[in-house]
């Protein structure tokens, strides 16, 4: 039976943490779609595009990873792709109680779609695009939580910032 999960977030931007769920993923299912969303309620640093453009440069060595951006339902989104699975990381306890909300609303939304979660290696924990984001913008050292694609796209959008 072939399974295609959908792993969906912000990414704003992608972390190893996010690279480490994704490798995680990959084992698992026959297919895992990284779905990079708009979320109009949050103003990302960088724009949808580019946002989807930084998965893709740090993915390609996946052979079983698409990557996709979307605005609409999660759950409409995965049915689309044909998703059985939707993927969350969890890194703390704090994460979970809005995820296992998230999850029922999803379930409620659509029943034949599962949620999983799953966590990242200890070394990747305490990452989160917000920290980077702030590390990054006080022009602090974050090569060691992104790729380096990543860092230098953060570098050059701080730049231009100033």
């Amino acid at each position: 039976m072939h399974i295609t999960a959908i792993y969906p977030g912000t990414f704003d931007p992608i972390t190893n943490g996010h690279l480490d769920l994704i490798a995680r993923a990959t084992k698992l299912y026959d297919k895992v779609i990284v779905a990079v969303a708009v979320n109009k309620y949050k103003t990302p640093l960088f724009s949808l595009e580019e946002r989807v453009a930084m998965v893709k440069a740090v993915t390609p060595y996946f052979n079983n990873v698409d990557v996709i951006g979307f605005d609409n339902l999660l759950v409409e989104c995965a049915q689309s792709q044909g998703a059985a699975v939707i993927i969350r990381g969890l890194r703390a306890v704090s994460d979970f109680e809005y995820e296992f909300q998230l999850a029922g609303m999803n379930r409620r939304l659509a029943p034949q779609l599962e949620t999983v979660f799953l966590t990242p290696s200890e070394q990747y924990e305490f990452i989160s695009s917000t920290m980077i984001r702030e590390i990054a913008r006080l022009k602090g050292d974050v090569s060691s939580f992104v790729p380096e694609c990543v860092r230098q796209s953060l570098t050059q959008k701080f730049n231009h910032q100033e």
